[in-house]
């Protein structure tokens, strides 16, 4: 017997699975939100770079014996923080200096995990290993999730200013300095929560693709990000449960279903799609 079927006939198969969709379901609302604003601010790129420079913080948690949510947390906010100081001075964009950094950090990452002896295996840590996670894994990942879901619709007025005008912003007495360093907080935290779940490679997916699929279907932010942590949720527990059923890994499947729906809204959006813009005659033939 496999798949689902034995998940639904096996008392202990029904809890890896209800908490493998709690703990989707909790990453993904926060991420959705995120989400919005990095797409629109066109921070994608600072969700990967953050998603791969954690490693090596893991690594020297294990060896120094700290949590490793701890150490990832570190290093993605040395990566973040390191990279708007390069970009501030020095005349390289900071698209290029995100590549220089996050690439530095994941070579470090891999070549410390190398030199030392650890159960923890690397594919668990590249790609999650969402059946392995305990009730505890799931509280404490509700818990940070949660609270970055709620500072961010707490100040989703002054990060939409942010994200769209920081001069604006600073004119009107908003600290866009804070923002811009507590959302680069904010999505080290959501990279973080994910890391035991998704791992560090897909986290990178849950950050961005609900926010271009809340972009192509609706021009209005509110209903943009109640359409993203809707994606997200939907997305994550429609690909853990059908990773059952085709007997795959949940996170690759969840990946792989919020690309179907990204594709779906490209070409299908009412407003913005595909084909309803050569409707329209617009964009190229």
């Amino acid at each position: 017997m496999s798949g689902l079927s034995l998940y639904l006939n096996d008392p202990l198969g029904r809890e890896l699975l209800l908490q493998a969709v709690l703990i989707s379901a909790f990453i993904a609302a926060a991420a959705g939100a995120l989400s919005c604003f990095l797409v629109l601010k066109g921070w994608a790129l600072m969700g990967d770079a953050i998603s791969h420079a954690i490693l090596p913080g893991v690594v020297l948690a294990y060896l120094i014996g700290f949590p490793l949510i701890v150490g990832a947390f570190a290093a993605g906010m040395l990566c973040a923080v390191a990279t708007g100081f390069l970009t501030e001075n020095s005349r390289v964009k900071q698209d290029t200096v995100m590549g220089v950094v996050f690439s530095g950090m994941f070579g470090l990452g891999i070549v410390l995990y190398t030199k030392i002896e650890t159960d923890v295996h690397l594919d668990h840590i590249l790609f999650g290993d969402m059946l392995g996670v305990q009730w505890q894994d799931v509280i404490r990942t509700g818990f940070i999730a949660g609270g970055a879901l709620l500072i961010i619709l707490a100040k989703r007025r002054d990060l939409l200013v942010f994200t769209f005008d920081p001069q604006h912003g600073r004119a009107i007495g908003i600290k866009t300095g804070w923002l811009h360093y507590g959302l680069l907080t904010i999505l080290s935290l959501i990279i973080v929560s994910a890391l035991q779940a998704v791992g560090l490679i897909l986290s990178i997916a849950l950050v961005i693709a609900p926010g271009a699929i809340a972009h192509l279907l609706t021009d209005q932010f509110d209903r943009m990000l109640i359409v993203s942590v809707m994606t997200g949720v939907l997305s994550s527990v429609a690909g853990v449960l059908l990773s059952f059923h085709i007997d795959a890994a949940p996170a690759p499947t969840i990946v792989v279903v919020m690309t179907a729906v990204f594709v779906a809204a490209f070409l299908f959006a009412p407003k913005h799609g595909l084909f309803r813009n050569r409707a329209r005659g617009v964009g190229p033939l």
